[in-house]
């Protein structure tokens, strides 16, 4: 947690650019599972909330994903003050266009490029949980199968060998596409992800992006609880922290 934080309740800032439209859903995910005070925090700022323990870069369109997804919020004001907090240990959560904005920044490595078959996918997906002992999935089992939602079309993420190299070896896959039973063959990978990579963590494991939507998936009432993990871990960091 922040040193600024004295409360042991985490404090989370969820980074609102124009175009975003999931920021309502990563707020009540981080607000009622990792029981986090959560407030939002509009671009055009130049500071993150004094005590912020975790920003939270949600999903959408930032600026209608033109350029390429995420340069232009890349350069928003507000990211300086992302990044700064991460240099710092703080934790960052990067969902969806989240994650494409991640890479731009200059926060986690690679860039997600277009679906390899160049549509919008909008569906449920299994993932498996490539380790347990992160801030973001320590209430998951490694190797657990997780059923989530995703709805992307730029979710093809790529990087150079050799820092696809570099991420394996440091174990900072976070997330891989899979089927039902963990199968890797016959469409389990939706927009061809080197590696069928879903999501990766920065080297100190701080900084998280991914293109599946767990904060759609806390309430049985929308289909399924499998996104909760992810913010129980939060939670549990908080108290252990």
């Amino acid at each position: 947690m922040s040193e600024e934080n004295i409360t042991g309740t985490m404090k989370a800032a969820i980074i609102l650019f124009p175009g975003s439209n999931r920021e309502r859903d990563a707020l009540r995910a981080v607000e009622k599972i990792a029981k986090a005070k959560p407030c939002v925090v509009w671009h055009g700022e130049h500071t993150l909330p004094a005590g912020t323990d975790l920003a939270v870069l949600p999903g959408g369109f930032s600026y209608g994903d033109y350029l390429r997804c995420g340069a232009i919020a890349a350069r928003a004001p507000i990211m300086d003050a992302v990044r700064a907090h991460a240099g710092r240990g703080g934790l960052v959560l990067g969902i969806c266009n989240g994650f494409q904005i991640l890479v731009e920044a200059g926060l986690l490595p690679g860039v997600l490029m277009r679906n390899a078959n160049l549509r919008f996918i909008c569906r449920m997906q299994h993932l498996t949980v490539e380790r347990a002992d992160t801030p973001f999935t320590a209430r998951y089992a490694k190797g657990q199968i997780i059923k989530v939602a995703i709805a992307h079309g730029e979710g093809n993420y790529v990087a150079d060998g050799e820092t696809i190299a570099r991420i394996e070896g440091d174990g900072r896959v976070a997330f891989r596409y899979c089927d039902a039973r963990a199968g890797r063959e016959g469409g389990a990978n939706p927009n061809a992800s080197v590696n069928d990579i879903a999501g990766i963590y920065s080297e100190r494991f701080n900084v998280l992006g991914l293109m599946p939507h767990p904060e759609n998936l806390i309430d049985p009432l929308v289909g399924g609880t499998d996104g909760r993990g992810l913010f129980e871990s939060l939670a549990g960091f908080t108290k252990a922290a």
